[in-house]
């Protein structure tokens, strides 16, 4: 669902100054071909960006913005896939492979999105080598990024998987300015649908971290106390 088309309407040019902006590799001609190849709109938060098993129509760029994406299981509760931030793209895959979307896409804030025509930017990806080989790379880290989330499914308890969770929140979003708390507002079921578990379970660990000064919780906010012991809970090596 798209409202508010074309509300905004930024340069590309601008958007790939930013180092993790996908398009960044491109040079100035192929940016200004680039904008004139998409329209733009906003999603507010809680909006379907694009739906499970639709049909793909185009490339969605993240122009700013945080997106979940997320599927359901046989009975019905949701798993969280993948999160989103600013310069992503996203809906590739079905894309390149001409299949019907395997997800939904959700605004988990106020977001402002571009989406590239499909015609274009596939004939783009075949006659430019650097997007191509960037479009493979993107591929490969997040399939890497999948292979590794279900190896800690699969193998941690739920305490580690739920400190690795928020370790993962501040490497994809970052600290606020405080330098502590997560920019990134899930609610506690989110959580537990990204870690593979139940919303009470979330809940209960969570306050332990709080109780035991590893996080300070503040509303949906968290922010990280002792990131080493965050570290530790999660079994990580580094």
């Amino acid at each position: 669902m798209r409202l508010n088309q074309n509300e905004f309407l930024p340069s590309c040019a601008v958007c790939a100054k930013a180092t993790h902006s996908f398009f960044s590799i491109l040079d100035k001609e192929n940016l200004e071909e680039l904008n004139l190849n998409k329209s733009c709109t906003t999603f507010k938060k809680g909006q379907v960006i694009f739906s499970e098993n639709a049909l793909p129509l185009g490339l969605f760029c993240v122009s700013n913005g945080k997106i979940k994406l997320s599927t359901s299981g046989p009975d019905g509760k949701e798993q969280i896939l993948r999160l989103v931030k600013g310069g992503d793209i996203i809906g590739y895959r079905s894309l390149l492979s001409n299949d019907r979307y395997h997800c939904n896409a959700i605004a988990l804030e106020d977001s402002n999105i571009c989406i590239v025509d499909k015609s274009y930017f596939m004939n783009l990806a075949m006659r430019n080598n650097k997007l191509c080989f960037a479009l493979f790379k993107k591929i490969s880290d997040d399939l890497k990024t999948a292979e590794d989330h279900i190896v800690s499914l699969s193998q941690k308890n739920v305490r580690e998987r739920v400190a690795e969770a928020l370790l993962f929140l501040k490497a994809t979003y970052g600290y606020e300015k405080d330098g502590q708390t997560i920019n990134v507002q899930l609610s506690r079921e989110e959580i537990a649908d990204f870690v593979g578990t139940s919303t009470e379970s979330t809940i209960r660990l969570l306050s332990e971290f709080n109780t035991s000064k590893i996080i300070e919780l503040v509303g949906k906010k968290i922010k990280i106390i002792n990131y080493d012991k965050l570290s530790k809970t999660a079994n990580l090596s580094y």
